[in-house]
């Protein structure tokens, strides 16, 4: 019999009424459980590119069996930009997004009140890549003038940070052509092909490009120290974000997601990248895993050890978004708002 159907005949049978509608309104109206006996609650996480190395804790906390570890059942989706996961959540196709902490003050702008609940980063682990047909004409974000630039898509925290380098070196956001080109492949065709002149990426497509000889490095953001050069201070990116009102109303469920987490950032800081490697689909290295764990070596600096939203953090995201965001630049924006550490100091405990 169909749940839906055994729920009305135990209501209207008068067995356990009360309880069995609840449970069938709670189906309906969530999809993660938030009490009982805490197992096989069913959490749906959608990642902004599920195989970048920035994102790499989504998967790999699945991989170790955290998930499972805290009773919960969790499924990952795939969106290859940030943009598109953080319109999952907002629509309530999904209860969580792991994506750029930066969404939430954009959001927060929309009045759309989501909150970073873990930070996995304290750098946004892009790196600006230029065309080598380009590499002697474009040597500084300072030439991005009249220039064709990938990002993952527009509103992307790709998108954002590019826009960010532009102005910040005397460039209008109007003088460049930001073009959606995605990841992984379809970013590496774009460059091959001389659809764009540059682009912002991660890794494993930067390491990619590198071993093709397609590009140069022209600003690396995959280090905390790269990051205070190019944006001035740390720079909190991949975190799991979620909607406010959902985390006050399931905080039992959070706490375990959160704890898995923290598990596996730990576990990332005392293992090396051939053994982080080893962990993950075997797909996710494309044939060549000397590549992809030296991928993974590249950007591993930019991952926390606790989760904890580093201090100054969400200061230099505002700053970085009010340079070339007008929502943002005319805001008001509670930071407080933006992110939580209650769940990770729990996690650490």
């Amino acid at each position: 019999m169909r749940k839906s159907a055994r729920c009305a005949a135990l209501a209207a049978a008068g067995l356990l009424a009360l309880t069995s509608l609840t449970a069938c309104a709670d189906d309906a109206s969530s999809g993660a459980g938030g009490g009982g006996d805490g197992k096989g609650e069913k959490v749906k996480i959608m990642v902004g590119g599920l195989d970048k190395v920035i994102y790499m804790p989504a998967m790999l906390t699945q991989r170790l069996g955290y998930f499972d570890a805290e009773g919960l059942e969790v499924e990952l989706l795939s969106e290859p930009a940030g943009v598109q996961a953080e319109t999952a959540l907002v629509s309530g196709q999904v209860q969580g997004a792991v994506g750029f902490y930066d969404h939430t003050l954009d959001l927060q702008t929309k009045g759309k009140h989501v909150e970073s609940v873990v930070q996995f980063s304290h750098a946004p682990g892009e790196v600006e890549i230029v065309s080598t047909r380009r590499a002697k004409d474009i040597t500084s974000p300072k030439d991005f003038k009249g220039t064709k630039l990938g990002i993952t898509g527009l509103g992307s925290s790709t998108d954002f940070l590019t826009k960010y380098l532009a102005v910040k070196n005397g460039v209008n956001v109007s003088e460049f052509s930001p073009v959606a080109v995605g990841a992984g492949a379809t970013f590496i065709a774009a460059l091959e092909k001389g659809s764009i002149d540059g682009g912002m990426t991660t890794d494993p497509t930067v390491a990619t490009i590198l071993q093709k000889k397609l590009g140069t490095v022209l600003v690396d953001m995959r280090t905390p120290e790269g990051s205070q050069e190019a944006l001035g201070g740390l720079y909190p990116s991949s975190s799991l974000y979620m909607q406010t009102e959902w985390v006050n109303s399931h905080k039992d469920t959070v706490q375990k997601l959160v704890n898995a987490f923290v598990k596996t950032l730990k576990w990332m800081s005392t293992h090396s990248a051939d053994e982080i490697a080893a962990k993950m689909p075997a797909d996710y290295s494309q044939g060549d895993k000397t590549l992809y764990a030296s991928a993974i070596k590249s950007t591993l600096p930019m991952f926390t050890k606790d989760g904890v939203m580093p201090e100054g953090g969400p200061e230099t995201v505002q700053k970085v978004l009010k340079a070339f965001n007008p929502n943002i630049k005319n805001a008001t924006i509670d930071l407080d708002k933006t992110y939580t550490t209650e769940f990770v100091k729990k996690a650490a405990g």
